[in-house]
Formats: C-alpha cells, structure tokens, sequence
C-alpha cells in the first residue's frame, strides 16, 4: 500500500509512489493544459505520455511489485501503459501503421479506462484521502472527455482540461507529500488518514 505516514525504508527497496505519482500527474497536467485549449497537441507532450508518464510509471509498478504492493503495481503500470498506449494511438497512424482510431474507438477507450479509475477508487478507500481524490478525479476527468467526444462539444472538452490541470497537481502533490513525509520523518504535507 502507498505509506500515509513516513515509513523508514527496511527491505532495501525505495518507495516508488513519489515517482509514479509525479510522473502520472505532470503528464496529465501537461496533457490538459492542451484539452484546456493553450496549446496544439506537439511531440512535448507525446514524450512525456512516452517517457515519463510512460516508462517512468511503469518502473514505479514493477517496484510496486517487489514491495508486495498489488494496487500499487496494477495502479502504476496500468496508467503507464495507457501513457504508452495513447502515444501510440496517436503515433502509429502518422507512421502508416494503421488508421487513425475513429470517434467511437477513442470513446470506447476512454469509457473502459473511466470505468477501470472508477474500480480502483474503490481501492483508494483504504488508503488516503489525497489518493481517493485522485482517482475520483480522474474518473471524472475520463468521463467528462468521453462526454466531450460523444457529443463535440468544445466547451465540455475546455472543461475536461481544467478538470485535468486539477487531477494532475492533485497527484503531483500526493507524489510530493509523500517523498518529503518519508525524508523528513514526520507529516510535511497531509494526505489525511488511512481508511481501514
């Protein structure tokens, strides 16, 4: 489980959740400073869905895995590999790797990742409250953009971008909390109590 309070390190093993959680939110807020319209879709945020929100997240899960940590490595490498996935998705038609996906695929995707968040949100309920408002957001944000496509409507899609902007920071701060309350040994930055 993602430590709520500082926890010394004694398998040998660092705490990964600092790293996926940052990598998760600052590609998603750099992601939906775009959705929010200030900038066009561009390769900076392509390499970040590649390498940090990517990769990054995927080697937080796998380490997840050697802390005996499940929802850590399904959380972890499942959002690093949607990352990874949605890179792809815009990529590959570019390079005549297949067609581009059509409005009804994109919505299909969104709406099974939107109903993957809300699943383990039920998991973040044993967890913190910070990471339950991550994943609370995040299902929303999902399915504000599958609203956004299924009706195309621009304003429902600005909407989903600062929705996002909020989703991301609120996972940079998580990601943050936990680093500093593990380094400093004491509550630097709440997270709030453990559900048990």
């Amino acid at each position: 489980m993602i430590p709520t309070t500082p926890v010394p390190v004694k398998d040998g093993i660092a705490n990964p959740a600092p790293l996926g959680l940052c990598a998760f939110g600052m590609t998603t807020v750099l992601l939906n400073i775009h959705n929010a319209g200030f900038f066009e879709m561009n390769t900076m945020i392509l390499a970040m869905g590649i390498f940090y929100g990517g990769l990054a997240q995927v080697i937080a899960g796998v380490i997840e895995a050697k802390k005996n940590n499940t929802f850590g490595l399904t959380a972890f490498t499942s959002y690093g590999f949607f990352w990874l996935s949605l890179a792809g998705l815009l990529i590959m038609p570019k390079l005549g790797w297949g067609a581009a996906p059509s409005e009804g695929a994109m919505i299909a995707y969104l709406s099974i990742w939107g109903v993957f968040t809300f699943l383990l949100f039920f998991g973040t309920l044993r967890l913190n409250r910070a990471l339950q408002f991550v994943f609370a957001s995040l299902t929303i944000l999902f399915f504000l953009l599958v609203a956004g496509d299924a009706t195309g409507n621009a304003g429902i899609k600005h909407l989903a971008g600062y929705e996002g902007i909020v989703c991301g920071a609120s996972a940079i701060y998580t990601g943050v909390a936990n680093l500093l309350n593990e380094m400093y040994g004491k509550t630097v930055l709440p997270v709030g109590p453990v559900k048990v």
